[in-house]
């Protein structure tokens, strides 16, 4: 049997990810919507904590920061406008930090994400956030599609098990699997943010 490889490596694509210098980082849907209830992500704290680390060493490097939040409407576990849907107070927006609301997974459909970044001019991205299969892979995929550079932080995300026709499908083959079709060939995937240099 032969080695496995990435289509990445497969067709000469960059491996390493760029200098968080160079990088906006975009924070996708860190709500209170996956801290508790049915929502609740397998791994959920040590994602956040992740994250604000990551954020703090975006915030100390002076890269752009955008804030992505779902809204599904009111009465849903993404409601914006209720507390449940608001973003994690330990990375929550500071300053002139923007936020973005979406309405669907991939952040750059029906939103002004592509716009903004745009015009600050980056194209490496670095993405944290929830959930690993669905928003992080849609945003990931979305970015590859428009000509970003996008670098997943790995324990920066986290999602749950699911229902599947064999049975429940463990969050953690999820997660495996989530990141694994990313680094195949939409973005790198990188452990966590010492993987990234400045």
């Amino acid at each position: 049997m032969s080695e496995l490889a990435t289509l990445r490596t497969l067709t000469g694509m960059p491996d390493v990810p760029a200098s968080l210098g160079k990088s906006a980082l975009v924070m996708v849907d860190l709500q209170n919507t996956y801290t508790r209830g049915v929502m609740r992500l397998d791994e959920v704290e040590p994602a956040i904590d992740a994250a604000a680390e990551l954020l703090g060493r975006a915030r100390e490097a002076g890269i752009p920061v955008v804030h992505i939040m779902h809204d599904a409407g009111e009465g849903s576990p993404y409601d914006v406008k209720a507390e449940i849907g608001q973003i994690v107070d330990r990375v929550a927006p500071q300053g002139d930090e923007p936020v973005i609301v979406k309405n669907y997974p991939n952040s750059f459909v029906a939103t002004d994400l592509d716009a903004q970044l745009k015009a600050l001019g980056v194209e490496d991205l670095v993405l944290a956030g929830f959930m690993t299969h669905v928003c992080i892979n849609s945003t990931a995929r979305g970015a590859f599609s428009l000509g970003y550079r996008p670098t997943v932080v790995a324990n920066a995300t986290a999602t749950r098990s699911l229902p599947g026709v064999a049975g429940e499908v463990d969050s953690s083959a999820i997660q495996a699997a989530g990141l694994a079709m990313i680094g195949d060939i939409f973005g790198i995937v990188v452990p966590d943010m010492s993987a990234i240099p400045d």
